[in-house]
């Protein structure tokens, strides 16, 4: 396995920051981070003058359904390869690949396609093409509430049910992480300990949940909410709903689309108030129109169409996004948040919820060697994932 030594300008870890750095790589993995004169670099190791430009981990995106025209409900190796490789010329270095709610046997094929992808890049050297590692899978739906299903297809909405949760579970083979669900919704109490059992975290989206419901399922092991703000009952001062208590619980994590189309600058002050840098994480909640020109899409079994960089469907409802992370990461810069803390959010963060600190989301002795290059505009000028990508 190929030595490297990349020098760059600074590198957040992104704990902290470390200036006139070097970062050394042996294949997959870093073996050293840290100030320059302070690194021993191996004779034999290709270097890498990357002194204009700051290191700083791979993103992770937990909620994302497409890009490059492809779609994770097409239950391909193609489009799980076209999906990867978009992404990563922008950053992200690995990903869950999130469902849509649909059919039993369309959501089983996507499921099982994602967990053969999975075996066979495990079992297969890598290329010599950054793309995104999939960790696994984020079921959205089919367990949500008809009234919050934003564009999700009303005819698929199935209610909390042990069984269907076992088959879906049984055709991931392992890759399952995340289960998205309504809480309010009958057969939602006991599906969630099942859930927990089986190694999923639970996070709250589609739902139309009292205060005192969301705080039910809070207190029964939920610890994450999808898109926060989207397709969630509206906050009031007398109900707050699912928010109230997503904002009011340190142990929830919140998602974020922050493409200042999908959530108001102003609320996203009032979320990071509420919840802290630590406490968000930010997805693209990307369709197959990621990366792509404008036009007419597909997302899971129906059409949505782009025009100004935003999906949306028939009836004019938004449609997940077009998003890539470093433009969120940009538009959290705007908002006067911290380069160090603005790179947790896409970073750290999700690595913790997924339980892969510090092997992800950190750049630390030990760490997958997945890295984003970021000019002084915080554009992407360069990416290695898993120790591949540097010429």
């Amino acid at each position: 396995m190929a030595l490297h030594a990349i020098f760059a300008r600074r590198v957040f870890t992104p704990q902290e920051e470390i200036a006139d750095a070097v970062i050394v790589t042996d294949g997959e993995k870093i073996t050293s981070v840290g100030r320059r004169d302070e690194v021993s670099v191996p004779a034999s190791a290709h270097r890498h003058d990357r002194r204009d430009f700051s290191a700083v981990p791979g993103f992770i995106d937990v909620h994302i359904h497409g890009a490059a025209g492809y779609d994770v409900m097409d239950s391909s190796a193609e489009a799980l390869a076209g999906i990867s490789a978009r992404v990563a010329a922008r950053g992200t270095t690995s990903l869950l690949a999130t469902t849509v709610t649909a059919s039993e046997v369309a959501t089983c094929r996507a499921v099982e396609a994602v967990a053969a992808w999975m075996e066979r890049t495990k079992a297969e050297p890598p290329g010599n093409r950054p793309s995104a590692e999939i960790l696994g899978v984020h079921f959205e739906g089919p367990f949500i509430s008809h009234a919050r299903r934003g564009v999700h297809p009303e005819e698929w909405i199935q209610a909390p049910s042990l069984s269907l949760f076992r088959r879906l579970l049984a055709s991931a083979k392992g890759s399952a992480r995340i289960l998205t669900l309504a809480p309010e919704l009958p057969g939602a109490a006991e599906l969630i300990p099942e859930a927990l059992r089986a190694g999923l975290v639970v996070s709250l989206g589609h739902t139309d949940a009292s205060y005192a419901e969301a705080m039910a399922a809070i207190s029964g092991g939920a610890r994450h909410a999808a898109h926060v703000f989207n397709a969630m009952r509206p906050f009031a001062h007398r109900e707050t709903g699912a928010l109230g208590a997503i904002l009011t619980s340190p142990a929830v994590t919140a998602e974020l689309i922050a493409d200042g189309v999908h959530v108001d600058d102003a609320a996203i002050r009032i979320l990071l108030a509420a919840k802290g840098t630590q406490g968000v994480i930010l997805v693209s909640d990307g369709i197959s129109a990621t990366g792509m020109p404008e036009g007419r899409y597909r997302l899971g079994t129906f059409e949505v169409n782009v025009a100004g960089g935003v999906a949306r469907n028939s009836d004019g409802k938004l449609a997940g996004s077009t998003l890539t992370l470093d433009r969120a990461l940009r538009h959290m810069v705007t908002l006067g948040i911290s380069l160090r803390e603005a790179l947790s959010m896409l970073t750290a963060n999700p690595a913790r919820l997924l339980g892969l600190a510090p092997r992800k989301g950190n750049l630390v002795p030990g760490a997958d060697a997945d890295l984003v290059f970021l000019d002084d505009r915080l554009s992407v000028t360069g990416v290695m994932t898993r120790g591949v990508g540097l010429d």
